[in-house]
């Protein structure tokens, strides 16, 4: 088990470095059985200036030791990427653990195959990378990482009674307002591999069949294997509601109700293009009351 200062001392700029009200680099925990991945995993986190410290662990005993450890051992790790295919326990098997620690850390996995990513998703993990790792690819799982943490720091300042702090340019929130932990990542099929969407991404979703297509924040859909009405049930505690029999809509991404010809229509932010969808007479009323009742009052 071994502790890594990350290249932040000398690498990031003086001004992020002076910023008392900046927190400080990434703590990470890397767990492989196998030594050369570890170290090329630990070589590319270094070259992160969002990383500050980087752990290392051979199985999950040690990593096990190293985040159940008495306080002040050693930084506090804030997020692992934890290899899959492990001698004992593997990375599944320590995941599901870390999930019932008080605090416990964002996870990614990493593995040479995808077969085990819906698993990963089941429990939790905010990222699932494929062997061997990339650069570019690790820092989109930093990213995660980085929004996890801002999310967790946030949730402890409400529950101390501190006020909100604004949203930091390196990790913006969800545009919905809906991050961090409680935010569910939705795996999708991509070019071969399993990525994992956060649900506060989606705008809106769009029954294809059995499938439904996720419109996501930015531009882009993915689709999945699930029914509008599996995701109108399991998503209406997010904020999501149906406004029609092929839509499901997050209320918070709606900007305009209007009657046009009879009916009824709803615009829909988030995307280049704002999506002009229809609301059916079925679901008006419904859909009145909760944006009534929700943050754009009078609408």
């Amino acid at each position: 088990m071994q502790v890594r200062p990350g290249d932040a001392d000398p690498a990031r700029p003086a001004a992020e470095r002076a910023d008392p009200a900046r927190p400080a680099g990434l703590t990470v925990l890397a767990v492989d059985d196998e030594a050369p991945a570890l170290d090329e995993v630990a070589y590319l986190l270094r070259g992160d200036p969002r990383v500050g410290t980087i752990l290392t662990a051979g199985n999950a005993a040690q990593a096990l030791a190293l985040l159940t450890g008495s306080p002040g051992q050693g930084p506090e790790p804030d997020a692992v990427l934890l290899d899959i295919a492990m001698p004992g326990w593997d990375g599944v098997d320590l995941a599901r653990v870390l999930s019932g620690l008080p605090r416990p850390p964002a996870v990614a996995f990493l593995s040479a195959h995808d077969n085990r990513a819906v698993e990963a998703y089941e429990i939790g993990a905010v990222d699932y990378l494929l062997k061997p790792v990339r650069a570019a690819r690790l820092a989109e799982a930093v990213t995660r990482f980085c929004a996890a943490r801002d999310a967790a720091m946030e949730l402890d300042r409400r529950r101390a009674g501190h006020p909100a702090e604004p949203a930091r340019a390196a990790a913006p929130a969800a545009p919905s307002g809906r991050s961090g932990p409680a935010d569910v990542m939705i795996a999708v099929d991509l070019a071969g591999s399993t990525r994992f969407v956060p649900r506060s991404s989606v705008c809106w979703a769009e029954a294809q069949g059995d499938y439904a297509r996720l419109h996501v924040a930015g531009g882009g859909s993915h689709l999945i294997r699930t029914p509008l009405a599996v995701l109108q049930e399991e998503w209406a505690p997010a904020g999501f509601v149906r406004v029609h029999r092929g839509y499901l809509v997050a209320l918070g991404r709606i900007v305009e109700l209007r009657s046009v010809d009879g009916g009824y229509r709803v615009v829909v932010s988030g995307q280049p293009t704002p999506a002009d969808l229809p609301v059916s007479r079925r679901h008006l009323r419904t859909l009145k009351q909760q944006l009534l009742a929700g943050r754009r009052p009078g609408r």
